[in-house]
């Protein structure tokens, strides 16, 4: 056949499909675009002449498109995936951010950016860097230290190998995330004769690895033995669909287990050995008794330092660890026993194995007294009210600041009593989508999934930017379910260019924007350890001071989005968000509530520590006494 590259690449992902219990569906379900010099005449002619199947998504930002194909992929479980493709120079290095972000979060994600003239005839041509040492160097090297696959098409016969290697990472659970083929612009629109079995349908299915007997045997032999398990819930189970599986397997065996951000939703919140969140953004009950555990069994979990609490969580005297993981790399963390295995077929072998042991835990009613005890806690801040003299969550910061911002942001609303109206006036089953900032702690902790698979968050890389974005790609997943963005302010002010995006879809998504008028996440991070509010404030330049430490900046997010044909809503009390809340579900287009929350009402650390950097040497006694605290913690953390 002969075909352009670009034509050829579209007619190969055509024939992509993908079987899931006996059900077929095509791989690819679309390829965000943004067209410049370097994509337009290439992969843009294909597109225009013959997409197939793929349909076709007009982007704004290229680091926002390609957060919604990741979001997307993680929301159909790497069942449907997206591309994405830009031109070369600024468009492509736009995208390098969110690379990352799903290569960090094991998201498969297909990128192809176009290139440098491989026959570098205009060089040096528009949007080009040129390296003096290295002429085959351009902007798209820098994808290679965040792509699970990265390769450059120099010749168009080159696309056949390459294509067939990047369909294997993305359709390998255990080692996927962000693909990039690199097509130079000529290349792009130079003929080649394929062969025609190049463009066979391909099925690709899901590895649903088995244990390997002798680990099975050595991981039972140890959880018989011990009295006090805890099971870490992580993404994995989700991806393995394993939620049911899990959920029998703790209540038949009376094992408590907690989630990670990803593995949030794999079970509903009210199961009676669900402890919640754990770790640095957790609750005081997982997080205690994670800490008197003497095994802790990871399943589907990366190990990150916000779940381990930096590796200082677990203090039992005994405490061993399982891993199971579908990556053999994620399962040797911790010095662990590990099963390199699919997270359903795992547990569905160990059920097995303990039920034939007749295996029973050691707990007695501690599970469902401290569930009750962080339920109330959960009701306690769900219903602050700020008053005149309000100790915040967060005090000692900027106690004496509250009244300026109530006066500034013109609200009452404190944010845990935002996130408790909101958990109650929106639909069981609707989707929360978050990234970055205070949010992903005080939804951990805080946020009550009724139905499973409605909490999306990307925690891995915490990626400011992602939370509208992705919620748009989420949308293109779950089309009969609302979705709803939590995005604060400065992550808002970040990036947000797909808002516009789901308006030209007509695919309605809802912005809760929390303003605080600052960065409130690191402001108590550095004000936690000495620091004063430094550069996290949004304020006015003090041009006596010379200093950001004038008036709080008041900004109309509403107004700001209404221009883009958005229904906007402002709310400054409880009942300006509940009637925001019911009107957003009447629309049918985005909608967005421009929150006014007043700063340090976050939920604020519940028995964890997170090893941050401080500073040793300071004028400051309290910061040197922050870095003499954290040696301490440190010294009793493990080591790897």
């Amino acid at each position: 056949m002969k075909l352009t590259t670009s034509q050829a690449l579209m007619k190969f992902l055509n024939q992509q499909y993908i079987e899931i219990d006996g059900r077929k569906q095509k791989l690819f379900k679309g390829i965000f675009t943004i067209f410049g010099h370097g994509n337009v005449l290439g992969i843009g002619q294909a597109l225009e002449e013959d997409s197939g199947d793929l349909e076709v998504y007009q982007g704004r930002s290229e680091q926002g498109m390609a957060h919604a194909a990741a979001a997307f992929a993680k929301q159909t479980g790497h069942q449907q995936l997206m591309a994405c493709t830009t031109s070369v120079g600024p468009g492509s290095a736009n995208m390098v951010t969110a690379a990352a972000t799903a290569t960090a979060n094991n998201i498969p994600i297909l990128l192809i950016p176009g290139d440098t003239f491989a026959s570098r005839q205009p060089d040096p041509v528009l949007q080009q860097i040129e390296q003096p040492h290295d002429s085959t160097i351009s902007t798209n090297d820098a994808f290679k230290p965040v792509s699970k696959y990265w390769d450059r098409i120099t010749r168009p016969e080159q696309l056949m190998t390459a294509l067939i290697q990047a369909m294997r990472v993305l359709t390998r659970q255990a080692d996927t995330g962000a693909v990039t083929i690199a097509i130079p612009q000529d290349v792009q629109a130079e003929a080649y004769d394929f062969p025609a079995y190049f463009f066979d349908k391909r099925v690709h299915r899901f590895d649903k690895r088995k244990p390997d007997d002798r680990a099975l045997d050595r991981v039972v032999e140890l959880i018989a033995n011990k009295k006090k398990p805890l099971i870490i819930c992580g993404g994995g189970v989700r991806y393995s669909d394993a939620g049911k599986e899990l959920a029998k397997f703790t209540e038949k065996y009376q094992i408590p287990f907690a989630e990670t951000q990803a593995g949030k939703s794999a079970v509903v919140s009210d199961h009676p050995m669900n402890l919640g969140g754990i770790g640095v953004t957790g609750n005081f009950a997982a997080n205690q008794i994670a800490k008197e555990a003497d095994v802790i069994i990871g399943i589907g979990t990366r190990f990150t330092d916000f779940t381990t609490s930096s590796k200082h969580l677990f203090q039992h005297q005994d405490v061993e660890f399982v891993t199971i993981n579908n990556s053999a790399y994620h399962a040797s963390k911790l010095d662990a026993h590990s099963l390199v295995a699919d997270a359903k077929v795992a547990i569905e072998q160990l059920d097995q194995q303990l039920a034939h042991r007749q295996y029973q835990t050691e707990y007695s009613d501690e599970i469902s007294q401290i569930k009750r005890a962080w339920q109330q806690e959960v009701e306690r801040l769900s219903s602050i009210q700020y008053v005149k003299g309000l100790k915040p969550e967060v005090e000692g910061h900027l106690d004496e600041e509250l009244a300026e911002y109530e006066k500034v942001l013109n609200t009452s609303l404190t944010q845990t009593q935002a996130i408790g109206v909101i958990q109650q006036h929106i639909a069981d089953d609707a989707i929360i989508v978050g990234s970055s900032g205070s949010l992903p702690g005080d939804l951990q902790r805080m946020w009550i999934n009724r139905k499973p698979n409605t909490y999306h968050l990307e925690y891995g890389y915490s990626c400011m930017g992602y939370e509208i974005s992705g919620s748009f790609g989420v949308k293109l997943a779950a089309l009969e379910q609302e979705v709803y963005a939590m995005v604060g302010d400065g992550s808002y002010l970040m990036l947000h260019s797909e808002l516009i995006t789901s308006v030209q879809e007509g695919q309605k998504i809802n912005v809760l924007l929390f303003d605080n008028a600052g960065f409130g996440c690191i402001n108590n991070l550095q004000m936690d350890h000495g620091m004063g509010s430094f550069g996290t404030e949004f304020r006015k330049r003090d041009h006596q001071t010379k200093q950001l430490t004038g008036e709080i900046m008041a900004i109309s997010y509403a107004q700001s989005a209404a221009a883009y044909g958005v229904k906007t809503y402002t709310a400054t009390n409880a009942q300006e968000l509940i009637d925001a809340l019911e009107d957003a579900k009447k629309q049918s287009i985005s909608t967005l509530i421009d929150i006014k929350v007043l700063p340090k009402t976050m939920t604020h650390g519940y028995d964890a520590w997170w090893n941050v950097g401080v500073a040793e040497v300071a004028k400051n006694p309290v910061i040197e006494q922050a870095a003499k605290e954290r040696r301490v913690n440190l010294a009793a953390a493990r080591k790897y």
